[in-house]
C-alpha cells in the first residue's frame, strides 16, 4: 500500500443506543470522540441509532406497519362507485301497469285548450331570390 493514500484503519468503539450494546470492530470511520472500553485501552468511539443488536430484521421482532392505510386507501378509492351501485340497487323501481284498449276508450277524454298569447311568435321574413330582382 502506498503511504499517505489510504485513510486510517484501527479498531473504533460503535455504541447502539436503543439497546445500549457496544462493539468492537475495525474500521476507517473517523470520529472525534473517544471511549475507554472494557480492556482498559480507549478507543475512538461512534454512537448508532439502529444496529444489527436493535433493528428488527435481525431480532426477529419484524413487524410489519400498513403506515400508508392501503387498505382504508382502497376502499376510500372505490367507495364511489360502490355506493352508485348500491343507490341503483336501493332505488325504487317504477311500475308498469298494463292498460287495456277498453280502459283507454272508456277514459274521458280532457280538452286541451292552447293559450295563443303565450306561444312564442316567429316573424316571417321573405327574401327576395336572385331572379327576382332581375
Amino acid at each position: 500500500m502506498k503511504k499517505e493514500t489510504h485513510p486510517e484503519y484501527r479498531e473504533v468503539l460503535f455504541h447502539d443506543t436503543s439497546v445500549d450494546k457496544y462493539f468492537l470492530i475495525p474500521s476507517t470511520l473517523n470520529t472525534d470522540q473517544t471511549k475507554e472500553w472494557e480492556d482498559g485501552k480507549t478507543y475512538p468511539y461512534y454512537p448508532l441509532d439502529i444496529s444489527s443488536a436493535s433493528h428488527p430484521f435481525y431480532t426477529g421482532k419484524h413487524k410489519i406497519v400498513d403506515t400508508g392505510g392501503r387498505v382504508d386507501r382502497f376502499k376510500k378509492r372505490f367507495a364511489k362507485t360502490a355506493s352508485a351501485e348500491q343507490k341503483l340497487a336501493e332505488a325504487p323501481t317504477e311500475e308498469v301497469v298494463e292498460v287495456t284498449q277498453e280502459e283507454i276508450s272508456e277514459a274521458p277524454v280532457e280538452e286541451v285548450q292552447e293559450d295563443v298569447s303565450e306561444a312564442p311568435t316567429e316573424e316571417v321574413v321573405e327574401e327576395e331570390t336572385p331572379k327576382e330582382k332581375e
